[in-house]
């Protein structure tokens, strides 16, 4: 791998020269650490939260994948599917600058208009949900048929590789993360998939009878074994950095593998080699998100020695420009 640790692309070259206190330089020291993490022939998990999809990290994301700067992605319902809403229905995205000025009544004619509002964001029911659901559906059927089970991203690998969508593709495919993390057939981990749009409609399903087992869906423990397994023999031959982006059940759920691998089933097994979270949480407030690297240790998460980042900023724009730096754009 190329030496990127000093910079060269002109993205590297604008961050490290204006990025030089507070929360900027910490956007080059993870940055950095997280190309010397790389160049070790260590392995790297991106966590996903919030409504990245949306904000478009596919853009950076993809290429993240396809030069194997990622190895592993835990995310939630939302972004699992959203990166899929846009790639068939961008351009019947509709975006509200003024979303700050919205009233009650200007959310109600959004929500008359099937428009579903992500911050600035709207994506709409017809174009986007509907018509992912009807393919989804009708791999949810064949399983539930034949008495199979999946995991939910399981199901959108199948929808992808049918290439069912490709016609309706509104975004370039380079810049899908979903797209890239299916060729490379990425181990993907989904907590929580159920709260998501899909989720809902899985169980809506279920519910009227149109699908008879809700066990066709693999569940969050199924995930958490699923995990166990791939931290175990990853771990076994490099070490697993933790890039974390945004709170919630997407970076909770992942990082407890390591305390449970050692404390419940008595593995002797590296905690993670690298860590960096991009949060606005406050660990005032009692935040597990929001908690400060140190107190993952006190859960045998994170080691003395282990490099640890905290930028308290917005993912959507942090993010990118980490991407960029450690893509040597």
């Amino acid at each position: 791998m190329k030496d990127q640790s000093q910079g060269s692309g002109p993205v590297q070259s604008f961050i490290k020269h204006h990025f030089r206190h507070f929360n900027s330089a910490t956007v080059v020291d993870a940055s950095e650490a997280y190309v010397r993490h790389l160049q070790r022939g260590d392995k790297m998990m991106i966590t996903l939260a919030g409504a990245m999809s949306t904000a478009e990290l596919g853009i950076s994301l993809a290429e993240m994948i396809r030069q194997d700067k990622v190895h592993a992605i835990t995310c939630t319902g939302a972004n699992l599917e959203e990166d899929l809403f846009n790639l068939v229905a961008h351009n019947h995205y509709e975006r509200i600058p003024h979303y700050r000025d919205l009233t009650p009544d200007d959310e109600m004619k959004l929500l008359d208009r099937h428009l579903n509002r992500v911050t600035d964001t709207c994506i709409p029911e017809g174009e986007a949900i509907r018509v992912l659901e009807k393919h989804v559906l009708k791999h949810w059927k064949e399983a539930d048929t034949q008495g199979k089970r999946f995991l939910p991203h399981e199901f959108f690998y199948q929808v992808i590789r049918s290439e069912v969508l490709k016609p309706s593709y509104q975004i370039p495919a380079k810049d899908s993360w979903l797209l890239a993390a299916c060729e490379k057939n990425l181990p993907i981990f989904v907590p929580g998939w159920e709260d998501s749009t899909l989720g809902n409609i899985f169980a809506a399903r279920v519910h009227e009878g149109v699908l008879k087992h809700p066990t066709t869906m693999k569940s969050g423990i199924e995930y958490m074994m699923a995990l166990i397994d791939w931290y175990g023999e990853t771990s076994a031959r490099s070490k697993i950095g933790f890039f974390q982006i945004g709170g919630g059940i997407a970076g909770d759920f992942p990082i407890c593998v390591v305390p449970l691998m050692v404390q419940d089933l008595e593995k002797n097994i590296p905690v993670w080699g690298y860590f960096c979270q991009i949060s606005d949480s406050t660990t005032s407030y009692g935040s597990y998100s929001g908690a400060v690297p140190n107190e993952k240790i006190t859960w045998g998460k994170l080691d003395k020695s282990t490099p640890k980042f905290v930028i308290e900023s917005d993912a959507s724009i942090v993010a990118p420009l980490i991407f960029a730096y450690v893509l040597g754009w």
